[in-house]
């Protein structure tokens, strides 16, 4: 398998996408074809999103929540995460929310960080590159 990534939200709730066929085709090929890895912060946005945009009940979201734990490493936020995520967010003018999700990336020795977010191609510190997978 292929280095480590990072995945933001928005690439496992295109996964779940009933609308955007072809974004979800994408994000379940990115699902399955690396080692993924997301953080404490990413599996939180799933749940709120899903609960409050999809109506999914929280029954259904714990039994997907626990998938995500057996199937990816989920990287909990520490010290370093926030400082990490404040320098950041200084020196790439990204949101302090963004640069919390870089900065688990980095903390992670992520290669790559899928996301339709940020700036697509962008290297961050010479090490983690941001790609918009849906990005034609």
């Amino acid at each position: 398998m292929p280095n480590k990534v990072f995945i933001d939200t928005n690439i496992l709730i295109y996964a779940y996408s009933a609308t955007e066929l072809n974004k979800r085709k994408i994000s379940l090929t990115i699902l399955e074809s690396y080692n993924i890895v997301i953080s404490v912060q990413v599996v939180n946005e799933f749940i709120w999103i899903m609960n409050r945009k999809f109506n999914i009940n929280y029954t259904e979201l714990g039994i997907l929540v626990d998938r995500f734990w057996k199937k990816f490493k989920v990287s909990l936020i520490n010290k370093f995460s926030i400082e990490k995520a404040l320098e950041i967010a200084q020196n790439y003018k990204y949101s302090y929310w963004d640069s919390l999700i870089i900065a688990s990336a980095l903390e992670n020795e992520c290669s790559i960080l899928f996301t339709e977010d940020m700036h697509d191609g962008q290297l961050i510190e010479g090490i983690l590159k941001i790609k918009n997978p849906y990005k034609v």
